[in-house]
Formats: C-alpha cells, structure tokens, sequence
C-alpha cells in the first residue's frame, strides 16, 4: 500500500469513529429512555370524600405495585385544579351509572393514553361505560401536543449545528466575536422557530412573544456551551454537543413520554435539563395557564448562565494560549510564517470536515 493511501484510510477510519460513535449512544439513549414505558408513582385521583372513594382508591394503589401514586380529592373542581397545575394526570369520578374520567391531555398524550387503560377496567368492572373528559386539551392544528418537542428538535439542530460552523469556520476570530455571533444566532433560530409554531404551522394561536423568550434562552444556552466546549474538544464537538443535546436531551425533555413513564436516570434529568425545561415551560405557558413556568424559565436561564461561563473559561484559555513567551525570537516569528500556508489549508480542512459532520447529522 502506498505511504498516501495508507495516510488517507488512517484518516476516514478515524473520523469514522464519530458516526460510529453516534451510532452507540443515539441507539442506548432512545432505547434506554424508550423501550418499555411503563408508569412509576404516576399521580392520579379518586373524586370523592366518602369511604367508598378511599377503599377504591387505596386497592388501585396496592394493585399498582408503585406504579401509580393515588389519592382521593374531595370533588370534580379541585381535581381540575390539580389537573391544571399538573399535580395529578387523571381523575376517575365513580359513578355506577356514567362514570367519568377527567385527564389533560396537553401535558401528555401518551400520559393520558396510560390513566385510560388504568380506569377503563374499573368502570368496566361496574358494567359501564367510561367517559373521558378532556379539561386541558391541545391546540387545534396540534392535536397529539408534541408539537412543542418536534419545534425543540428544530430549535436543537439549528443552534448545535451553528456551533460546528462559528466554532469551526470562525476559529481564527477571537473568542469575543464568536461570543457575539453565538447569541445572534440564536436570535436568529428562535425567532425562526417562532414563525414555524405559529403562523406557519399554527401548532400555537397565543403567547407567541413568551415562546420566543423561551425559544431564545434555549437556543442561546446551547449555543455558547458548544462554541465553548469548542476550544477544548475541536473536532468532537459535535459528538459533544449531541451527547448533551441530542441523547440526553430528547429522551429526557418530556415531549414523547413524561418522566412518570420512564426509568429514574432520564426521569431525574427532566427536573434539570434544558429540553424539558422548554418543552414543560411552552406547555404551561401555552395551555395551563403559566403554572409552574417560573422554575421552568429559571432552567433556562440556569443553562445560559452555564454557557456563558463555560465561554467564559474557553476565552481565559484561549488567551493563555496565543500569550507569546518574552523568548519567542524573529527566527522563530519567520518559521511560522513560512509554515502558516500549510497550517491555514489544514486548518481550513478540518473545519470544513467538522462543518460536514454537523449538518449530517
């Protein structure tokens, strides 16, 4: 084999390393987090105050074996409340006659879906029919609710895949201007995402402006950890970002199952990373009245005061680096600029094959 062809097969083995490594972590997240749902302390209600509420209640507990977390409410409107500051995600109102359940189902399709199965048996067993109520439905041309997810995976590959081409292609600029076109991006991809939710797609009919202040401390988060993270891990960036934002971020945002529904490691990550943090803040902001949207903003806000400091430190590193030493002499000055062409177009390559990964994926 000759020397060039040898060097050129090193070099496609290696950089088939990242897809490879996709490949493994994509199939553990989504399998991990999606494979065989089932509930664990999922909260639901029994309406009534009397001991027939509480017995039923109580054996719908003990069958579940940790599955559901079951309470009882005194009556129909406090069970709405609690359904619509998301406290509980069904509520069965016993009936011999029209037995009703009560479900959100724009905090969950898939959550509802789950408390159906559970009651239909139990007003079965009462020789009725149950009927379900819907106190919090999804927007008209969004009829599932995850819309919302399917706008964050939009918003994601937007801002990591601008991390690729400001990291990389911008590489040469200083880290303040990098900085600056990272958080114009991301006004850039959120105000993008905006228009898709709304007058395009019309998945949301109100609260615009809170989706795209939402929508941007999402995107600018994202953006200034990954042109952060740039300055240490070069050409893994994308790996790096996709692990923190494609792997453990959509499998943990809530958009396909909520974490009632999910084993403890993706159901933990919920309560702090920034995908469910968008997706449970545009939900509670779109359709529950702003319940909750205070610590679901502080998430977001949390994650950019993240990526600002880890620009941070790459900048402090990145002085450190291009600091000449008081010993660097005119003969050393002459031997880079004789080998800078060289450097440059290498340089230029790798940024153009970081680019490629990016947007491929």
């Amino acid at each position: 084999m000759k020397p060039a062809t040898g060097g050129a097969l090193r070099h496609v083995l290696t950089h088939l390393l990242t897809p490879l490594l996709m490949c493994i972590g994509m199939g553990l997240a989504y399998l991990g987090a999606f494979a065989d749902p089932s509930p664990h302390q999922l909260p639901v209600a029994v309406v009534g105050s009397g001991p027939a509420a509480k017995v039923l209640a109580q054996t719908l507990d003990d069958k579940a074996d940790g599955g559901l977390a079951v309470r009882t409410v005194p009556n129909r409107a406090e069970a709405e409340r609690q359904l619509k500051e998301q406290h509980i995600f069904g509520a069965y109102v016993p009936d011999k006659r029209a037995p009703e359940l009560l479900v959100a189902s724009a905090g969950s399709d898939t959550t509802a879906t789950v408390v159906q199965k559970v009651f239909t048996p139990v007003a079965a067993h009462q020789g009725a029919p149950l009927k379900v109520s819907d106190v919090a439905p999804p927007g008209e041309h969004d009829p599932t609710g995850q819309g919302i997810f399917f706008l964050l995976v939009a918003l994601s590959i937007g801002s990591y895949a601008s991390v690729a081409v400001i990291g990389g292609a911008g590489a040469v600029l200083p880290m303040r201007l990098r900085a600056l076109l990272a958080v114009a991006t991301s006004l850039v991809v959120s105000a993008i995402g905006t228009a898709l939710a709304g007058p395009v797609f019309h998945l949301v009919d109100h609260g615009l402006a809170g989706l795209w202040g939402m929508a941007w401390l999402y995107s600018a988060g994202v953006l200034l950890v990954g042109v952060g993270l740039h300055t240490f891990l070069k050409r893994w960036t994308t790996l790096g970002v996709m692990v923190l934002f494609v792997m453990l971020n959509f499998t943990s945002a809530g958009g396909v199952f909520r974490p009632e529904l999910q084993n403890g490691f993706f159901a933990a990550l919920h309560s702090f990373w920034n995908g469910a943090g968008f997706v449970e803040g545009v939900r509670s902001h779109i359709y529950f009245d702003g319940a909750g949207l205070g610590g679901h903003v502080w998430t977001l806000a949390w994650w950019l005061v993240v990526g600002a400091a880890v620009t941070a430190v790459a900048w402090a590193a990145e002085a450190r680096r291009n600091s000449a030493p008081a010993a660097v002499t005119a003969a050393a000055d002459g031997a880079e600029e004789a080998a800078e062409e060289t450097a440059g177009g290498a340089a230029r390559g790798t940024a153009e094959e970081e680019m490629e990964e990016a947007v491929g994926v």
